[in-house]
């Protein structure tokens, strides 16, 4: 049996009609930047999450670095991010020239460990960035609480949790504001790149809103050194097809990872976490394995496709070797364990048990002396 690890054109298939409706009612009229349709994605959005303002942005990048920029964050600033994250995390921190200051994330649900978080603030620290990795929520009380006693902003890095649920609330409604990425590969995915910001302050809407678009909120008057980060008209009019049927796709996938959890859970790998009082997204489904690589190789001779989230921790990559003192043990010891089975709304129940199967096996013969 062959399982994709991911197939975009088969989830997008599901609504090729509504898509192709959307390009022709976008191409017909003839405006491709901030028209019609990023303003009603943005509307939509922003109710989906719960709050009152979505700003429509070029990607996950640029709506982490809008945010703390808005915030004017920046030279001589500290901010605090996990040691296991996407590099965009932390690249986001140094484009706007303040310092990452990384905390290790909790070995079992690879969240950023909240007890650790204290220790690593300074007079100088401005925000916290907890991520809601795989699309498992941060523990946000928690964040919140600290944030709150030494008057830190709190940026929810949302860009794998769309649709992820703590203590009832959509991620993106659980901090000052939030990032969100809409590539291609996401629970809600674009047909090219997207982000978008999320937020119930109307200030830093405002500011972020200018801030993309050179600067401006009034045609040829810049009153800040802004940038170029506009989600385009096609993107929004996909975005706003699929987000009418992503609750449903979560849907999916929860079944799936419920499945996994089930007929893996006395094989002898580690399995997911769980956050209290959460509903992950499950964009991933990651297990830690020993003898990975021999692991993989088994999985692929037989259909299975597998990735690795991530290989390298940020510390550790030639970005930021060297620059960025800190622990990161955790994040190193899980980059050498993580495997990512499959998931996702291309995949039938059938090809979930097929995959725990054949993983079964490799295991087996992974432990053999």
């Amino acid at each position: 049996m062959k399982v994709p690890f991911l197939d975009v054109a088969a989830i997008n298939g599901r609504q090729r009609s509504e898509l192709d409706a959307a390009y022709q009612r976008v191409t017909s009229l003839g405006q491709f930047v901030l028209g019609k349709e990023v303003s009603a994605f943005e509307s939509e959005f922003a109710h989906y999450c719960g709050v009152q303002h979505a700003i429509g942005v070029g990607n996950g990048l640029d709506a982490l670095h809008l945010i703390l920029r808005a915030y004017d964050i920046g030279a001589g600033d500290e901010v605090i991010a996990p040691s296991n994250t996407f590099i965009a995390t932390w690249l986001a921190i140094t484009y706007s020239g303040a310092t990452v200051v990384p905390v290790e994330p909790r070995s079992d649900s690879h969240n950023l460990d909240v007890s650790q978080i204290e220790a690593a603030i300074t007079p100088r620290t401005r925000a916290i960035i907890p991520v809601h990795l795989y699309g498992q929520p941060a523990e946000m009380a928690e964040v919140q609480k600290i944030a709150q006693r030494h008057g830190l902003k709190v940026i929810e890095d949302a860009a794998q949790a769309h649709g992820a649920l703590y203590q009832g609330r959509r991620a993106g409604s659980l901090g000052d504001a939030a990032a969100f990425s809409f590539y291609p590969g996401k629970n809600l995915g674009a047909l090219g790149d997207g982000g978008a910001v999320v937020t119930d302050d109307p200030l830093l809407a405002q500011r972020v809103r200018e801030l993309a678009n050179y600067g401006s909120s009034v045609k040829y008057h810049h009153d800040a050194q802004g940038f170029n980060s506009r989600l385009d008209e096609l993107q929004a009019a996909f975005l706003r097809v699929k987000l009418g049927t992503l609750d449903e796709m979560n849907a999916l996938r929860i079944g799936q990872a419920a499945q996994y959890r089930e007929l893996l859970k006395d094989a002898p790998l580690t399995l997911p976490a769980l956050t209290d009082g959460a509903v992950s997204s499950w964009h991933l489904f990651v297990v830690r394995v020993a003898q990975r690589e021999r692991v993989m190789a088994y999985l692929a001779e037989r259909g299975v496709a597998t990735q690795i989230h991530y290989p390298i921790p940020p510390a550790q990559s030639g970005a930021y070797r060297g620059l960025v003192p800190g622990p990161s043990a955790v994040a190193e010891r899980l980059s050498h364990e993580v495997l990512s089975l499959p998931i996702g709304p291309h995949l039938a129940p059938e090809q979930i048990a097929y995959v725990a199967a054949i993983l079964q096996e490799a295991l087996q013969g992974a432990s053999a002396p």
